[in-house]
C-alpha cells in the first residue's frame, strides 16, 4: 500500500525533501527512531501519516506511540494508550507486557501482577522474553507491598434468610399436628468491603505483612444486617519463584447488629510460580471460635486446608480451580461437621473493555451426629448431610473507569440440597458494585 506523499522538513533547512514509501516502511522508520530514542521525529511521523486502513498497521501505530510514552516516563499517558488497545484486542501479549511494566513503575503492583500473568502465558514470545518475564515477577512480589481494596453496591436478595417454607406435620395419636415453617425473605441491601494490607520490609526478602478487612451487608431489614471485621499480622518471606506468610489472625462478627461470635487463630500462605502459565498456593487457618449467646452448643475450633491453581491458557483466558476441606468442632456434636469444597473458574478478557469471570462451586457439609427431625409425619433421629452448588457471574467493563474502580454486574445462585428436607433452601442474588480495576 502506497501512502500518500510525506513532507519531512528539517530544523534549519529551507528545502523541504518529499519521500514517498509504503505503510509498513512509515512503521518500520518509526520504530527504528524508537529504538533509537528519536522520539520527537517517530511522534511526528507517528501522528501526521494518514490512517491507512490496515488494521495490523494501526496497532503497531498505537503500540510505537506507548513505547514513546513509556521511555519518556509518561507512564500514565503509556497506560492509557495500552489499555485502550487491549480493551479492543485483548490477545495482544506484548502489549499486556508493557502495561504490567508501567504499572509497575507506578506502584500498583496488584494490577502488575494481574497482567504479567495472563502476557507469561504467550507461547510465541521469545524465550528471552519470558525469562526478562520470571524476573519481573520475582521483582513484583518484593515490592507488592501495600494493597488497598474498596468495593460497594447494592445486593437485591430473594431469600435473605435461607428458608424452605411449606408445612410441617407430626401424627400423634391419631391427630396430624401441623406446623408452618418459615417462608423465604426477601430484602434489598447495601454491601461494602474495605481493606488493606501493608508490608514493612525487613530486607530484601524478609518482611512483616499486615492486613485488615472490613465486610458488612445493610438491608432494610435489619434483623438480616451483617458486620465481619478481620485482622491478621506475620511474617512473610520472599523468593524468586513464590512466598510464605504466617500471621496470627483475629476476626469480629455481629449479626443483625447484635454480637455474634469472635474468633483468633493462625494462618499459613503459601504461592509458587510452577511454570510460566502455571502457579498456585495452599493456605491453612486455625481458629478457635467463641460465641456470645450460643457458646453452650457452638463454641469450638475450626480447621481449614485450601489449594488453589490459576492458570492462564493465552493473555486473555485464565482458570482458576480450588480444592478443600473444612472442619468445624464445637461443644455439642449435631453441629460439628466436615466439609470438603471445590470451585472451577474461568476468566476472561472481552474485546470492548469486558471482562467475565464465571464460577460453579460445590460442597458437602457431612455432620458427626444425630439430630431429631420431622420425617414422614413423625420425629426421627438423622445424622444430616448436605449438598451445596453455586453459580457465580461477574461481569465488567474497562471503560467505565473511574478512580480505578468499575462497575460490576454480579449474578449469583445457590442451591442446597439434605436429607432433611426443611433443611434445603434456593436462594438466587443480583449485586451491582463498584470494583477495584485490573
Amino acid at each position: 500500500m502506497l501512502l500518500p506523499t510525506i513532507l519531512w522538513a528539517e530544523e534549519n533547512k529551507t528545502k523541504t525533501t518529499e519521500i514517498s514509501m509504503t505503510a509498513t516502511e512509515v512503521m518500520q522508520l518509526a520504530g527504528a527512531m524508537v529504538d533509537k530514542g528519536d522520539f520527537e521525529h517517530a511522534t511526528q511521523l507517528l501522528t501526521k501519516t494518514p490512517q491507512t486502513g490496515v488494521l495490523p498497521l494501526e496497532i503497531e501505530r498505537w503500540f510505537l506511540l506507548g513505547q514513546i510514552a513509556q521511555k519518556q516516563g509518561d507512564y500514565d499517558k503509556a497506560i492509557e494508550i495500552y489499555s485502550e488497545l487491549l480493551d479492543k484486542f485483548p490477545n495482544l501479549a506484548r502489549v499486556r507486557f508493557e502495561l504490567a511494566v508501567c504499572y509497575m513503575h507506578t506502584e500498583k503492583w496488584q494490577r502488575a501482577d494481574y497482567h504479567m500473568r495472563l502476557a507469561m502465558a504467550d507461547d510465541e514470545l521469545p524465550v528471552s522474553v519470558k525469562n526478562l518475564m520470571n524476573y519481573y515477577r520475582y521483582i513484583i512480589r518484593q515490592n507488592k507491598n501495600w494493597n488497598v481494596w474498596f468495593n460497594f453496591g447494592a445486593a437485591p436478595d430473594n431469600n435473605i434468610n435461607n428458608a424452605v417454607g411449606g408445612t410441617e406435620c407430626i401424627e400423634f395419636m391419631g391427630t396430624l399436628w401441623c406446623n408452618e415453617l418459615v417462608e423465604p425473605v426477601s430484602a434489598v441491601g447495601l454491601n461494602l468491603t474495605i481493606g488493606g494490607s501493608y508490608e514493612f520490609k525487613l530486607s530484601d526478602q524478609w518482611r512483616w505483612k499486615s492486613d485488615a478487612n472490613v465486610y458488612t451487608n445493610v438491608y432494610d431489614k435489619h434483623a438480616y444486617d451483617d458486620l465481619y471485621i478481620s485482622a491478621s499480622t506475620g511474617p512473610r518471606f520472599v523468593w524468586e519463584k513464590g512466598d510464605v506468610w504466617l500471621a496470627g489472625i483475629a476476626s469480629r462478627r455481629w449479626y443483625g447488629w447484635d454480637e455474634y461470635n469472635w474468633s483468633a487463630g493462625v494462618r499459613l500462605d503459601t504461592n509458587y510460580d510452577f511454570t510460566n502459565k502455571l502457579s498456585g498456593g495452599v493456605y491453612l487457618r486455625f481458629m478457635n471460635n467463641t460465641y456470645d449467646e450460643y457458646g453452650d452448643f457452638l463454641d469450638g475450633q475450626t480447621y481449614f486446608a485450601n489449594s488453589r491453581v490459576f492458570y492462564s491458557f493465552n493473555s486473555r483466558i485464565y482458570m482458576s480451580l480450588s480444592i478443600g476441606l473444612q472442619r468445624e468442632d464445637a461443644v455439642n456434636p449435631i453441629y460439628s461437621y466436615w466439609q470438603p469444597v471445590s470451585s472451577i473458574g474461568i476468566g476472561a478478557e472481552l474485546p470492548w473493555g469486558f471482562h467475565v469471570y464465571f464460577e460453579p462451586a460445590v460442597y458437602w457439609t457431612l455432620y458427626d451426629d444425630e439430630r431429631f427431625a420431622v420425617k414422614d409425619n413423625e420425629y426421627v433421629k438423622i445424622v444430616e448431610k448436605d449438598f451445596t452448588h453455586m453459580y457465580s457471574l461477574a461481569l465488567s467493563n474497562n471503560k467505565f473507569d473511574l478512580w480505578g474502580f468499575v462497575p460490576t454486574l454480579m449474578f449469583n445462585y445457590t442451591r442446597r440440597d439434605s436429607n432433611i428436607w426443611q433443611r434445603e433452601f434456593d436462594k438466587f442474588s443480583i449485586s451491582f458494585s463498584m470494583q477495584q480495576r485490573f
